[in-house]
């Protein structure tokens, strides 16, 4: 009788299944056929994978993995209609362009944010779930590509990848330099205990014009003025440089 159970369980868990796959198929074939019909009214697939989304949101993963299969070359355009038919979507968007393997994860993490800047720490979260290998590229054309939000996205990616903090720290120099002073700090906020290595991997990735602010942004942070100099001096600054901060 337990044998019997156990079977008629798992036949219909095989049928469950079976019709899971049947109205899966059913469902790709009527999104492509209406992909098809709506590029050959010379719509382009931009324009096209914004249409059905309005329409059919619940239905993202299918027409991304149908439009990506169809369109490969057509990755950027089928982001944007995407992301622009809904935004709440980017994860969902990003997840099935990189799992397609049509571009490099940075790239279009690149083309997400620009599309949808507001959710740029969500398509940094999403894109290092799948290709954490690429973790310094995709923080670096994210923070190039949303500046205005690079405190949010350095804070939010060192703390979920902790042991990629300087490889975080290099990618933010890479990408807006300029901001060396704030990038320090907002490291230091997160790994006090890191900071002779945090001073010395910043200096070195650093034009010599920003040594004295990284120094300061230290010793602002709270880490010790001789130890904050000495770290800079064993990143390649140079003492004369630095003289002044001794007083």
């Amino acid at each position: 009788m337990k044998k019997l159970i156990i079977l008629l369980m798992l036949v219909g868990i095989s049928n469950t299944a079976m019709a899971k796959d049947i109205a899966d198929y059913k469902q790709e074939r009527l999104i492509a056929k209406i992909l098809n019909q709506q590029v050959k009214k010379h719509r382009s697939v931009q324009s096209s994978v914004h249409s059905i989304l309005s329409r059919y949101p619940e239905k993202v993963d299918i027409v991304m993995a149908v439009a990506l299969d169809r369109y490969p070359e057509k990755y950027r355009e089928i982001i944007m209609g995407a992301l622009s038919a809904e935004p709440v979507l980017a994860c969902d968007v990003i997840e099935h362009a990189i799992k397609a393997d049509i571009a490099p994860s940075s790239e279009l993490v690149k083309i997400a944010i620009k599309a949808e800047p507001a959710y740029a720490q969500e398509i940094v979260n999403t894109a290092l779930k799948y290709s954490p290998a690429e973790l310094e590229s995709i923080v670096r054309v994210a923070i190039r590509t949303e500046p205005y939000d690079m405190t949010n996205i350095v804070n939010n990616t060192a703390s979920n990848y902790p042991s990629e903090m300087l490889n975080i720290l290099t990618a933010a120099l890479a990408a807006i330099p300029e901001q060396a002073t704030n990038i320090v700090k907002d490291i230091l906020a997160l790994f006090p205990l890191e900071a002779g290595t945090v001073v010395t991997t910043a200096v070195t990735q650093s034009d010599d014009s920003y040594n004295s602010g990284i120094v300061n942004a230290a010793i602002d942070s709270g880490v010790d003025r001789d130890s904050a100099i000495a770290a800079a001096i064993a990143g390649g600054a140079k003492k004369e440089t630095l003289a002044k901060l001794n007083n």
